[in-house]
């Protein structure tokens, strides 16, 4: 069968189970008394195995199945966790990481893993220093039966009888595993699944957990209820690796009733010596409660499992579908300037008709690509974990709003920003646990990450607890290496002081080292967030923490602005960075120092003329006795730019201008507007330094 088919499925899905694996061991680190987490990791890795071994990829299945065996001694109480086993999960799960990351990019999915696997293996057998007793004979006196006594109950052995008397095919097969396979959970898992695939398993022997588990020598047996012929079953089994012999028997009702008397007398040869009671084992308990609910699966198929309500979509698809509303949004503002200027009715109401509709769809279309901010920050918890420890530190990580969207665009750029805001709240925020006692904190230290909407903007916060921004410290640094003068640092305020940290170079830290500290500083960050249309603040309060707070745009695909024109020319102007528009009369203008201001809301701020910035050579401000202005925003900032006239408000597509154009400073982009026209996009955070 070829694989090929399947892959993009397995890596998609193998990234889930690791993400899940991460979440919940991490989980079990703050409570690692609770086995219903250790269950929900035992089958996260079960399930990632069989996907890795039906994928061929036997290093990822075999390093998965090692990690399966301490967490199987671990759920049934004959291990405790400890801090090194937690360390050597998290290290097996970073090599799994790095394995798929390797499939991901063509690769085969091989790594040597052989430190790890001594330290699984040790774990497994006692031998490291927590001195757990091997578990390598367990149950293994139940795998000495016979596959031919495989015993029946009552309801099990009614739902066979009747199934041969309906016209089905009821099967016995016994399948016996290679002695050289390493992996015969992984092969009777195989075989399982190709069974279910075509039928219904009444009775296994061993049971399907014992099996799972790798609790049986090389053969197992089962009824098995079908349709197909024996041969295809038995060609079908045999065509597994390291499957060496499949015997399928179709029974009819004579021979199961012969089968069913020779397995109740063998039981009762061997239940003789040992007058306990039937249901005092767990695990017949458990064997006998299996084919009642796989029974009731053949009667009401429907109650199994609800049907799924999501697909996975190819981004590139997504894409496409959205260029394609762009293209239908511009016909769109074509068609209702046609029917402004013919006057017909009928057109006006069909385009007002096609504008709701197309409006709706916009919504759709957007809301299909706006994804939780929860696939960025739920790597982050680890990356804190291991810091932690690292900087032998202890830090609780708080996230709230993970279910905030954001645009994909924009999500698959501000991972980076946030891991480095991260790093440095936990290096250079957080204090040492020495140091927070003597400041008289708790040693705990803490990370609050947050996420939430506000108007067409979305906010993410990173806040710590820890010694805060020191006005003096950081004025002296930034002096020292020449960022500002003591005269220029003496007159800034204190938000100002904060954002040198956003200087190009600037770095507070007093070594270097691979958390923080690299000499790059924070200006990437701010250089990243400024390139989406956002932009971050830093509110401080010494030996209280820092909160950084990002501002970023909901998506940078479709955009609601204000058209201005200048001359012959028209100008687009987001609408989330206007404040009001106004007009002025020329009188109140004002030259200081050089530079144009105007007093709005009894503060001053400075008066940009965009003919003058661009050039435009068929109109200038400066000869009109009123000007129509626009006030625009950057952070706390703001600053009134002069216009022609107004055209009005429109969502318009933000396009690219193309690798054949200089990047020109004031300009983000260029759409097309109804008339054909092409208008520029305005950037008014480079209006405001």
């Amino acid at each position: 069968m070829d694989m090929n088919q399947y892959l993009s499925m397995f890596i998609d899905e193998s990234n889930d189970h690791l993400q899940s694996l991460n979440e919940n061991m991490l989980q079990l680190e703050g409570s690692p008394e609770d086995l219903g987490i250790v269950q929900v990791i035992f089958r996260s890795a079960h399930t990632l195995k069989g996907m890795a071994a039906t994928m061929g990829f036997e290093d990822l299945a075999s390093l998965t199945h090692k990690m399966e065996n301490v967490l199987d001694l671990v759920r049934n109480e004959k291990l405790k966790m400890q801090d090194f086993i937690f360390d050597t999960l998290f290290k097996s799960l970073d090599a799994l990481e790095n394995m798929v990351q390797d499939i991901t990019g063509g690769g085969e999915g091989k790594a040597d893993v052989s430190s790890i696997v001594a330290s699984l293996q040790a774990i497994e057998s006692g031998e490291w220093t927590g001195g757990t007793a091997p578990v390598a004979e367990v149950n293994q006196s139940s795998s000495t039966v016979t596959p031919s006594a495989v015993e029946l109950d009552e309801f099990q052995y009614s739902v066979l009888d009747q199934s041969i008397a309906e016209g089905h095919r009821v099967l016995y097969i016994e399948v016996l595993v290679s002695e050289q396979s390493q992996l015969k959970g992984v092969r009777a898992y195989m075989v399982f699944d190709l069974l279910e695939r075509s039928g219904e398993i009444v009775k296994s022997f061993p049971t399907v957990q014992d099996i799972e588990q790798e609790k049986f020598e090389r053969s197992f047996s089962l009824y098995y209820i079908t349709t197909k012929e024996a041969q295809e079953l038995e060609k079908g089994i045999m065509s597994i690796s390291e499957i060496e012999s499949a015997k399928v028997i179709q029974l009819d009702q004579e021979t199961l009733q012969q089968m069913t008397n020779q397995a109740a007398a063998t039981a009762e040869v061997e239940a003789a010596p040992v007058p306990a009671p039937v249901d005092a084992s767990p695990e017949s308990d458990s064997s006998s409660k299996e084919p009642k609910k796989l029974a009731a699966t053949k009667t009401a198929p429907k109650q199994a499992a609800a049907p799924s309500r999501t697909i996975r979509v190819d981004i590139e698809r997504l894409d496409v579908l959205m260029n394609l509303f762009s293209e239908l949004l511009i016909d769109r503002s074509r068609l209702e300037q046609l029917a402004s200027e013919t006057g017909n009715n009928d057109l006006s109401d069909t385009v007002a008709h096609l504008s709701r509709v197309s409006t709706d769809l916009q919504n759709i279309v957007l809301k299909l690509r706006m994804v939780p901010v929860d696939t960025v920050f739920n790597r982050f918890p680890r990356m804190i974990r291991d810091l932690a420890k690292t900087l032998d530190k202890k830090i609780d990580l708080v996230i709230t709003g993970a279910e905030t969207e954001l645009d994909r665009t924009v999500i698959d750029e501000i991972g980076d920003p946030l891991v480095h805001l991260l790093r440095n709240a936990v290096d250079h925020g957080v204090e040492s646990i020495a140091e927070r006692v003597a400041a008289g904190k708790p040693e705990l230290g803490t990370v609050n990450l947050r996420a939430f909407h506000s108007g067409n903007h979305v906010f993410i916060e990173i806040e710590d607890d820890g010694k805060g921004i020191y006005r003096d410290n950081l004025l002296r640094t930034a002096v020292k290496r020449g960022v500002v003068t003591e005269e220029q640092g003496a007159k800034m305020s204190d938000d100002e002081v904060n954002q040198l940290l956003f200087a190009p170079g600037f770095s507070t830290a007093d070594k270097i080292s691979d958390i923080s500290g690299r000499g790059v500083g924070l200006d990437v960050v701010k250089s990243k967030i400024t390139s989406l249309g956002g932009n971050v603040t830093i509110h401080s309060t010494p030996g209280k923490g820092t909160n950084f707070s990002v501002q970023l745009p909901l998506t940078l695909s479709i955009i609601a602005a204000m058209l201005v024109r200048l001359g012959s020319e028209k100008y687009a102007v987001p609408l989330s960075s206007i404040v009001e528009t106004a007009i002025v009369q020329r009188e109140q203008v004002r030259n200081i120092h050089g530079n144009k201001m105007i007093t709005f809301r009894e503060s001053l701020i400075p008066y940009l003329s965009l003919s003058e910035v661009f050039g435009v050579p068929d109109f200038n401000d400066a000869d009109e006795q009123e000007t129509e202005i626009v006030v625009i925003r950057k952070g706390e900032r703001l600053a009134a730019v002069a216009v022609e006239e107004f055209i009005g408000q429109s969502e318009i597509v933000l396009k690219s201008m193309g690798t054949y154009l200089p990047a020109i400073e004031g300009i983000s982009g260029a759409t097309i507007l109804g008339d054909g026209q092409v208008a520029l996009i305005l950037d008014p955070n480079a209006f405001i330094k």
